[in-house]
């Protein structure tokens, strides 16, 4: 392979900042920058990790811990990187030894993840229970020994529900501002200040040009507002059954209520196109129609204070709501991955089927070893490191 001297400057540039940071790293890193720079140098750093971090968080890499990286980018290094472009892929890996950031095949529902919720509802009909949609809960009230649910129903009228437990994925500001009895003071305070990040898809009908074959492109220049582009044809093909089409989904990372989210659609569906063009992934005129999907507090956001937050929500629950459980990535305020997410469902209906706590699903946390090591995995990750945090 030829490289031209500005490339190989380029490529020598990179190398020598990642010698710096090899031979004079930042002791005992507090934030994701200097985690980052440490494991990969300052211009990798800048190029590949700070504009795209940023866009996710809305807030400096400097204010956000090294926890963070220690657990998104777990295991890997410039060097298992390189390792892992160059070297022949074998025909079999153990995925239990793979780095995690670098697995790049996994199972995939043919029409999308709603499958496994259609999966889910049909099962629980079949068995006798209720799949009730378009419900909003109003409130849920605690009685001497057993739960109270009242909801709004999609005609707007009330509707009544009975329960010995009450598992909620529901964010944990939400839920704490519509139970009774009411929560303490100490309580109320910290659920309210749990913050969120919310999140924008545009989704894109197109002409199919072929240009990539991604599941997905992380967008790191600071010139386009869009941090990440999907291809939903590379997830799978039944998801776009036209041969002749693509279909990409612009994911944009805003605040509720601030410029990006009250953007009207159709200009949201403007902007997505005029970046896939400038990104080099469309050209004039392919862009055919599109549609924007908004989802509220997708991310929980880990500023200095919220792991002392969940602590008090923690210990109200537990002295003063008995069979009121929390699961998922907003019920528990944790940025757990879809399976974690679900585990912790799986875990809380198993202990309540046991009648005792067979597992803590507070301990299923953002890495395999939980799955693969049970609870001595996910007190190993705990003890190694604390969730990812904020930091001044």
């Amino acid at each position: 392979m030829l490289l031209s001297e500005k490339e190989a400057r380029t490529i020598c540039e990179k190398l020598l900042s990642y010698l710096k940071a090899k031979v004079s790293p930042v002791e005992n890193p507090t934030n994701f920058e200097d985690w980052v720079t440490n494991n990969f140098g300052a211009r990798l750093y800048r190029i590949f990790f700070k504009t795209y971090t940023e866009k996710v968080w809305g807030m400096s890499c400097r204010e956000i811990s090294a926890d963070w990286a220690a657990q998104r980018i777990k295991g890997l290094s410039l060097r298992s990187a390189l390792q892992h472009a160059l070297a022949p892929k074998a025909k079999s890996v153990d995925r239990t030894k793979v780095i995690k950031t670098l697995i790049d095949s996994f199972r995939y529902p043919r029409k999308g993840p709603g499958m496994m919720w259609d999966a889910a509802a049909a099962k629980t009909r079949a068995q006798g229970g209720q799949v009730l949609l378009g419900h909003r809960v109003k409130r849920i009230r605690r009685n001497t020994e057993t739960w109270m649910v009242e909801a709004e129903t999609p005609d707007r009228t009330s509707a009544t529900f009975t329960a010995d437990h009450v598992i909620s994925s529901a964010p944990i500001r939400e839920i704490f501002a519509e139970i009774a009895p009411p929560p303490s003071a100490e309580a109320a305070r910290a659920a309210r200040a749990l913050s969120y990040r919310d999140f924008i898809t545009v989704a894109l009908i197109l002409r199919e040009r072929n240009l990539f074959d991604d599941n997905w492109i992380y967008v790191h220049d600071p010139n386009v507002k869009v941090g990440r582009v999907q291809n939903f044809k590379s997830w799978s093909p039944e998801m776009v059954p036209d041969p002749g089409k693509a279909g990409y989904g612009l994911e944009y990372f805003c605040f509720e209520g601030d410029g990006m989210w009250t953007m009207r659609d159709q200009d949201l569906v403007a902007l997505a196109t005029k970046e896939l063009i400038q990104l080099g992934l469309a050209k004039d005129g392919d862009v055919e129609d599109g549609c924007v999907v908004r989802q509220r507090k997708a991310y929980p956001v880990y500023d200095e204070h919220y792991r002392d937050h969940v602590a008090v929500i923690r210990r109200e629950i537990a002295a003063r709501y008995p069979g009121l459980h929390l699961v998922g990535r907003n019920g528990m305020h944790k940025y757990n991955n879809q399976d974690h997410a679900m585990m912790t469902a799986l875990i809380t209906v198993e202990n309540i089927l046991a009648g005792r706590t067979v597992r803590d699903p507070w301990n299923v946390n953002q890495d395999a070893e939980y799955h693969e090591a049970g609870e001595v995995g996910a007190q190993r990750e705990l003890g190694m490191r604390g969730v990812p945090e904020r930091v001044g």
